[in-house]
């Protein structure tokens, strides 16, 4: 059991204190009792979730165990691919009619709780909902406006994943750690020896989430609560200038290489060494490797600054109820379920990414790559701080305009200070939409 997941939360303490003035009815305060599960109603919900074939099943197993527990709330549930789910909910919430309990996306979160269509879950917070197996920083990620509207199943944090069979061919060491300077230096001994078939790795500064720790590191989240942007065109030209030397000099896998083989990546295709990404893309890139490839390093990031809580965990998805559920209480218990069940927790198990609640991990039965994720987010929690804000309206549009960009600076169509230009107009489009 690992120490970020034991830490008991103040926001988890206030909700249990709040949870016993608060009522049922919507998310309105009064005399009544606190929130509490009824076991003779007979009760249907409807649960949506994105996925495939293999997700399906395993919904269908958690639902029938869920069913065996509280036979008298019947879940009908349905699934689409995560571009079609979105579409759907998007029509939904424009009718009133989103499903009662939705497997929930973080960039999704802030636009459906402040426009009022996710259920305040702070009533059912330490009563139907447990709060003991879940961390103060896992609890804080669902809160948007002071209010609980999500619960995440699951995290990951940022790392880098490394490839031994390739570092061992290459007679290269592991990346030993340091700083992002002592990570160019590693990259370009990688490269030398590769003769010009193989990488260190590739433009980090071509990621939003490597400029995001930078900025952590020095004391800043990249928006403030309220949504605006915490940077400087000078920090991001900073930034951005940062990849100048790395780019030019044949340290990186050029883009043109990486159009190439598009939409793999270069770590994907057993081009480069390194990649710096989110700690459950792990199986991904053992299936696109091949059979040949059987293990995966997963090491931290580079460091900016020493002692710096750069890092956080990010939910993989996490579980929402709509606010014009007829049986919020049901709805609770459902969620509850299949958050902080080990029963979920052994039928999931790392499906849904790394499980965020120590009970249902202690029921999970973790693969050799799903115990590398759990050993990794131990051993960073010296890293880990508080999640950022809840992510903008429109983030994900930023996001790529920031790829898009780090592409060009990769074929070296703009200058740092153009790129610059081009993204803060985007951003003051997307902030002001």
């Amino acid at each position: 059991m690992f120490n970020i997941r034991t830490r008991r939360a103040a926001l988890a303490a206030a909700a249990v204190t709040a949870s016993a003035a608060l009522v049922l009815t919507g998310c309105s305060g009064g005399s009544e009792p606190a929130a509490t599960y009824d076991p003779d109603e007979e009760v249907t919900l409807n649960l949506a979730f994105w996925g495939n074939d293999v997700r399906a099943d395993l919904y269908d197993q958690a639902i029938a165990a869920f069913s065996e527990e509280y036979p008298n709330i019947t879940v009908n549930s349905s699934f689409l691919g995560f571009p079609e789910f979105w579409e759907k909910r998007q029509t939904e919430a424009a009718g009133g009619g989103l499903p009662d309990v939705m497997q929930f996306d973080y960039s999704y979160l802030r636009q459906y709780s402040e426009n009022g269509l996710l259920l305040d879950l702070e009533p059912y917070l330490g009563n139907i909902i447990d709060t003991e197996p879940l961390s103060e920083n896992i609890l804080g990620i669902g809160v948007v406006n002071g209010e609980t509207t999500g619960i995440p199943t699951s995290t990951n944090a940022w790392g880098m994943f490394t490839n031994p069979k390739l570092l061992e061919g290459a007679g290269v060491e592991e990346f030993p750690g340091g700083d992002w300077d002592d990570y160019n230096e590693w990259m370009a001994e990688v490269t030398e020896a590769g003769g010009g078939d193989l990488w260190g790795g590739t433009d980090w500064t071509g990621r939003i989430q490597n400029f995001e720790i930078q900025q952590r590191a020095m004391g800043s989240d990249l928006f403030t609560d309220e949504g605006e942007p915490n940077f400087t065109e000078d920090d991001l030209a900073a930034f951005w200038e940062q990849g100048t030397d790395i780019r030019d000099d044949g340290t990186v896998i050029t883009q043109q290489r990486l159009e190439e083989i598009y939409p793999v990546s270069g770590f994907d295709a057993a081009l480069t060494t390194s990649e710096l990404t989110w700690d459950n893309f792990g199986a991904g890139y053992l299936g696109n490797l091949g059979e040949e490839y059987t293990e995966l390093g997963l090491i931290a990031p580079p460091i900016t600054e020493e002692g710096a809580q750069d890092l956080y965990l990010k939910p993989s998805m996490l579980h929402s109820i709509a606010a014009t559920t007829d049986h919020p209480e049901a709805a609770a218990t459902l969620v509850n379920f299949l958050v902080n069940s080990p029963e979920a927790g052994a039928i999931f198990g790392t499906n849904r990414g790394l499980p965020a609640s120590e009970t249902m991990l202690e029921g999970a039965q973790l693969d050799p790559l799903g115990e590398q994720i759990r050993a990794y987010e131990e051993s960073i929690s010296d890293r880990l701080g508080d999640a950022p804000p809840v992510p903008i309206v429109g983030y994900g549009t930023l996001e790529e305009k920031f790829r898009q960009l780090g592409q060009e600076l990769g074929f070296g169509t703009i200058t740092v200070d153009e790129a610059v230009s081009q993204f803060f107009t985007e951003m003051d489009v997307v902030l002001n939409q």
